[in-house]
C-alpha cells in the first residue's frame, strides 16, 4: 500500500496545524517531522514542544525523523510528546541495535535511515528489528533539494532482501519526491513517500497531496 507522508519542513509554521490538516484531507496518512540538531546535519529545526503541539492538531501518526547526534538521549522525550514512529540514522548511532530497541520500548515503530553514501549492506544485522527503512534520496539538512537517482537501486535492493529473508519492514523514501520522480521511486519499491516541497511549497497542500498520491498510486499499479 502506498502512503504519502507530508513533511512539515516545507510548511508555513505560522499556519502549521491548518496546513497539516489540509495535507491530511488530500490523502496524507502520516505526518513526517524532520528533527535536526545543527551537528549531525547543517540545519536546526524543532524539538519535542513542537511535536507536542502538532499532536493536538492531527490524529495522523507522527513520523519523527531524528537527524541528530546522541538520539538515545531524546527518544523518550519525542515519544512522550506524541511521536508514533521514530527513525534514527545508521550513521549517527554508536549502538544501533540498542537504539532501535529503545524506540520500541516506548511503544513507537522503529525505523532506520541511510544517507545517500551509505550502502544497504550496512543494515544487514538490524533489518529483522526495524518496522521501516528510510532511504535518503538527498543529503539531509534542507528541503527542496534535487532527487539523487543513484539511490533508486537501494529501494530495489531493500525490496529484494525483504523477499529473500521473509522480513516485513516497509520502505520509505525522503528527498526530492515530486511529480517528476514519484513514479520512479514507487516502481523501485518505495511504499511510504515523504514529500515536503511538493505538498507545501506552492499552492494548496490538499490539492498537491491529492495529485502526488494519485501519480504514486498509478505507478504502483504498473509495478510488477
Amino acid at each position: 500500500m502506498i502512503e504519502l507522508a507530508p513533511s512539515i519542513l516545507s510548511a508555513d509554521f505560522a499556519r502549521l496545524g491548518e496546513q497539516v490538516r489540509a495535507a491530511g484531507e488530500g490523502g496524507g496518512s502520516v505526518i513526517h517531522v524532520d528533527i535536526m540538531d545543527g551537528h549531525f546535519v547543517p540545519n536546526l529545526t524543532i524539538g519535542p514542544p513542537v511535536v507536542k503541539s502538532l499532536r493536538k492538531a492531527t490524529e495522523l501518526p507522527l513520523d519523527c525523523h531524528l537527524m541528530i547526534e546522541n538520539p538515545d538521549e531524546f527518544i523518550p522525550a519525542f515519544a512522550d510528546a506524541g511521536a508514533n514512529w521514530i527513525s534514527v540514522h545508521q550513521e549517527a548511532c554508536r549502538h544501533l541495535d540498542r537504539t532501535l530497541h529503545l524506540i520500541k520500548s516506548h511503544d513507537c515503530l522503529a525505523g532506520v535511515v541511510i544517507n545517500p553514501a551509505t550502502p544497504v549492506d550496512a543494515l544487514a544485522e538490524v533489518l529483522e528489528i526495524v518496522d521501516y527503512v528510510l532511504v535518503m534520496s538527498v543529503n539531509p539538512g534542507f528541503g527542496a533539494q534535487r532527487f539523487i537517482p543513484s539511490t533508486l537501486h537501494k529501494m530495489r535492493r531493500l525490496a529484494e532482501i525483504r523477499g529473500q529473508r521473509g522480513l516485513h519492514y516497509r520502505i520509505e523514501v525522503d528527498g526530492g519526491v515530486a511529480l517528476d520522480t514519484v513514479a520512479d521511486v514507487v516502481r523501485a519499491g518505495a511504499e511510504i513517500l515523504v514529500a515536503g516541497n511538493a505538498v507545501f511549497g506552492n499552492g494548496d497542500p490538499k490539492k498537491n497531496a491529492q495529485v502526488l498520491l494519485k501519480a504514486a498510486t498509478e505507478a504502483a499499479m504498473q509495478r510488477v
